[in-house]
């Protein structure tokens, strides 16, 4: 068993949205143990203990504060310093389960205490190696019954007598993560109610004169006509702006639910003190130039106190429901109300989001300037838009992801139900490295970030323009069902533009069935070519056109069109109108249809159409293209099925973690693991490398290569020494070497070289020909483990043909990351060759994803070559690099 390691304390959320703190029990809650227990009724104490005996909650409570050991832990929650509930397991004569008990507080059942101290407590005792918890209740304890049904994980009952033992799996699959998720969702809206939907808005720090940001903040709220109260807080004012003002937080005449923030740095603290102990449920912070410690008091009042915090450095929030009418931010105007939720930490961006959606007529519903995004993230706006009954589009400009991973869970199932876009920001950042193997120098940040939106269904833009073309069209526009676009136009060159921009945006033009071709030829005027562009010339009039797009828009081969009209002389002498033939849209057009006009001024504006519909008008082809192709790739995506987690077999986690373990203790720095507790490590997935063996002598290398040869006797030598990574850069492999002699003379060439670095080589069989790919793991310290796969060998770095998914993989993922990279053909047998063996390598990309998710030490894995042919995979060399990282449950409800 591992040596126990101290958990940090943490804040999460009760099912109410209540804020506790989980921490390992002290020896000093005696005291307070023993009340939790002596406050219990009579009935509670018969259901904890089986009868009403004070004794054995006293014995009970002096048990839980003995120090931690390996296979026992015991976790209180505290609420504002007070303890409320307590769950512990000890590990019996059965290795690998643990006897589970549970107290909460009188009073404070059914808000969820019980549930997040065994969620925590689990998740420690996977890291300890324990796999089954037991417990044992009275038959009639149905709430002790429930909590354990409600779980998430499988439970098994066995009846004895008036008792029932219950066995509880602590397997962490989806059923599990997804009732930890509904949780969470509960306990998170219900903490930002305050934020979002409050009866009552406090602004501290209105200033007397016009200037101020808490003035600024405060005339919005009195001129966007919030429906609840305001007050001003201001040492020197009765009233401002017509609104009553107060010296401080606590003279207010009752708890507001939000308070808006606006003081110097230097006050921010005291004031969120003051804030929490006067009741306040919620802040948002637009304060900016907090040092790290003012940072830290304002948080700790935050998690003391209970108050979702929004910001520091923000720009505030806003909702724009009728019956709420709350514009809490200093932007220029009031925002729209409408069917978008946004989500920033620019103010600059949050404003430049406020203005085009507004300007587009599509609204907001709610937003949130998330500033320094100390505690409200992006997870926190997903789930409330989620669940708000207004939303129909989601917005996000985040420059940090706090945890990656369950934000990717939370924006797969929410990009179910509407778009989800965002600004990949950062894109340049090409620099940051977690190390110098092959594997790590292909993780950069962009490749990482692409992973995740690939992955959640996020579409990427690379612009706020581009963000809100987009929207434009998703707002306006029904998906189309495939990539393949039509184009029609009254200019020759317009045409031309726009194909360009269509397949340069991964768009399909494809040849018009001769049907259709003869249908157009007979709408339109005489010297109209119907080919792809459709050109229906300067002389089309309004009807034609109309009977143009109707033919098109109905027509199966066609998914989307793309109208590119000049105007002209001819239109304008005869009255037609072609941009209404465009938006006079009858019932039965299929797909999206989308104007280009060049001369328009806005890149992009929505046009009223019949029905109430609109269509979206764009200035130039290249933006009506990407948005198209955004809409594609979402349509795409939203096809696929959400993709199985396979389990392949001769996985020993236990086994690893040994591994790992006795390795610490000789290298407790960390760092590349020698060849045998590489390939050891390796083995516990099933990773095997082809036969190898360690030399450090002549002799040993020679006797060694005659038993490797094979029938030709051809075999390698690698030098090695503790740090060595790129062997061929150090000129440290020695190839196809035949023979006693030349064995020798390759590493007596190795030994003089590398003389003071060389602990040994290793021999290796002569490879044959095959594939060069490279397969890896990079522990992202934002992101978490991330798989690395693509073209392999010495070459991998000039080439950079490489794909990444953010680990666990499911199977599509593993498909995706094999076809992804440019080499995909070969893989799949092209010009004739024969395929490889793509069962093998699915396989690998699985184990890998196993690997990297149950060893947190995992800082870097490097598989490079393996070599893939048509009969498996040979992995010719590995390398592994481990470090010292407590272990993280990334699906563990806890507050940032």
């Amino acid at each position: 068993m591992t040596a126990v390691l101290a958990r940090p304390a943490i804040h999460a959320l009760l099912a109410d949205g209540t804020t506790v703190r989980v921490r390992a029990v002290e020896p000093e809650d005696r005291d307070q143990l023993h009340k939790l227990y002596e406050e219990m009724s009579p009935e509670n104490l018969r259901m904890r203990f089986f009868a009403v005996s004070p004794g054995s909650a006293v014995l009970a409570a002096d048990h839980a504060c003995e120090p931690a050991r390996p296979g026992r832990r015991a976790l209180v929650a505290e609420l504002q310093g007070r303890i409320i509930g307590l769950a512990e397991y000890d590990e019996g004569d059965e290795r690998g389960s643990a006897d589970l008990a549970v107290a909460v507080a009188e009073g404070l059942h059914h808000r969820g205490v019980g549930t997040l101290l065994v969620e925590h407590l689990a998740s420690a005792a996977r890291a300890d190696g324990i796999t089954l918890f037991r417990a044992d209740a009275l038959s009639e304890n149905r709430e002790v019954m429930r909590l354990f049904s409600d779980l998430g994980l499988r439970v098994t009952r066995r009846a004895d007598g008036p008792e029932t033992r219950c066995t509880i799996t602590l397997d962490q699959d989806d059923t599990y993560l997804r009732a930890v998720e509904d949780r969470g969702r509960t306990a998170d809206l219900a903490s930002m109610e305050p934020l979002f939907r409050p009866r009552t808005v406090a602004v501290v720090g209105v200033g007397r004169r016009p200037g101020s940001v808490g003035r600024a903040v405060l005339r919005h709220l009195t001129t966007g006509g919030f429906t609840g109260r305001s007050f001003a807080v201001n040492p020197h004012a009765h009233a401002l702006l017509g609104v009553p003002s107060y010296p401080a937080v606590a003279e207010l005449p009752f708890p507001p639910d939000l308070a808006v923030v606006a003081t110097p740095a230097a006050a921010v603290p005291t004031v969120a003190e003051e804030s929490g102990k006067a009741g306040v449920r919620a802040l948002a912070v637009v304060s900016a130039g907090l040092d790290s410690v003012q940072a830290q008091a304002l948080l700790t009042a935050c998690r003391t106190y209970g108050m979702r915090l929004v910001g520091p450095n923000c720009l505030g929030v806003a909702n724009t429901d009728p019956a709420l009418r709350m514009d809490a931010t200093f932007a220029a105007g009031h925002p729209r109300p409408g069917s978008a939720g946004i989500g920033v930490q620019s103010g600059g961006v949050g404003i430049a989001l406020l203005e085009g959606l507004s300007r587009l007529g599509i609204g907001v519903s709610t937003f949130a300037s998330l500033g320094d995004k100390y505690d409200v993230s992006g997870n926190d706006m997903l789930q409330w838009w989620e669940n708000d009954g207004v939303t129909r589009l989601a917005l996000l400009h985040l420059e940090s992801f706090g945890n990656p991973r369950a934000f990717s869970r939370t924006a797969r199932r929410v990009t179910r139900r509407m778009p989800l876009l965002t600004v990949d920001a950062g894109r340049t950042d090409a620099g940051r490295r977690a190390a110098a193997s092959h594997s790590a120098a292909a993780a950069t940040s962009t490749l990482t970030r692409h992973a995740l939106f690939t992955q959640a269904g996020i579409t990427a833009t690379r612009s706020v323009g581009e963000l809100l073309e987009t929207a434009a069209l998703f707002h306006a526009q029904p998906l189309p069902a495939g990539p393949r676009v039509a184009i029609v136009t009254n200019a020759g060159g317009a045409g031309v533009l726009a194909a360009d921009a269509c397949v340069e945006a991964g768009l399909v033009l494809p040849a018009l069935a001769s049907e259709l071709a003869e249908d157009l030829s007979a709408v339109l005027p005489d010297g109209a070519a119907v080919g792809n562009p459709v050109d229906v010339t300067a002389a089309v009039g309004e009807d034609e056109l109309r009977a143009c797009l109707d033919l098109l828009t109905d027509h199966r081969g066609v998914d989307a069109v793309v109208v590119a009209l000049v105007p002209t002389a001819v239109a304008a002498a005869t009255g037609d109108d072609l941009v209404r033939a465009v938006t006079q849209e009858p019932a039965g057009r299929r797909g999206p249809t989308v104007l280009v006009r060049m001369e328009q001024g806005l890149s992009v504006r929505l046009l009223p159409a019949t029905g109430g519909n609109v269509i979206p008008s764009y200035a130039e082809p290249h933006a009506a293209a990407r948005a198209l192709a955004h809409a594609a790739r979402r349509t795409a995506w939203l096809a696929r099925p959400p993709g199985i987690r396979r389990i392949p077999e001769g996985i020993d986690t236990r086994r690893s973690r040994a591994v790992a373990d006795d390795w610490f203790a000789a290298h407790p720095e960390g760092g590349w693991l020698g060849p045998r507790t590489c390939a050891e490590l390796l083995g516990c997935y099933g990773i095997t490398q082809v036969p190898w063996a360690w030399a450090e002598t002549e002799d040993e290398a020679v006797r060694a290569a005659k038993r490797l040869g094979g029938p030709d006797g051809r075999v390698v030598l690698k030098a090695y020494w503790p740090g060595l990574v790129h062997k061929s850069d150090q000129h440290a492999v020695c190839l196809d070497l035949i023979g006693a002699a030349q064995v020798r003379s390759a590493y007596k060439d190795l030994r003089a070289r590398f003389d003071g670095l060389m602990t040994g080589v290793v021999v290796q069989p002569l490879a044959g020909r095959g594939t060069e790919l490279l397969a890896g793991v990079v522990q992202d310290e934002v992101f978490g483990p991330l798989i690395i796969f693509g073209l392999g060998g010495t070459a991998t770095d000039v080439f950079a043909d490489r794909a990444a998914r953010l680990a666990p993989l499911t199977d599509l993922d593993v498909h995706d990351l094999i076809s992804s990279p440019r080499c995909a053909s070969l893989l799949f047998g092209a010009s004739g060759s024969d395929p490889v063996d793509i069962d093998a390598l699915e396989q690998l990309l699985h184990r890998l994803s196993w690997m990297a998710e149950n060893v947190p030490q995992l800082a870097e894995a490097d598989l490079n070559p393996v070599l893939a042919t048509s009969g498996g995979l040979s992995v010719l060399d590995a390398r592994v690099r481990l470090l010292p990282r407590r272990p993280q449950d990334p699906y563990l409800r806890r507050l940032r």
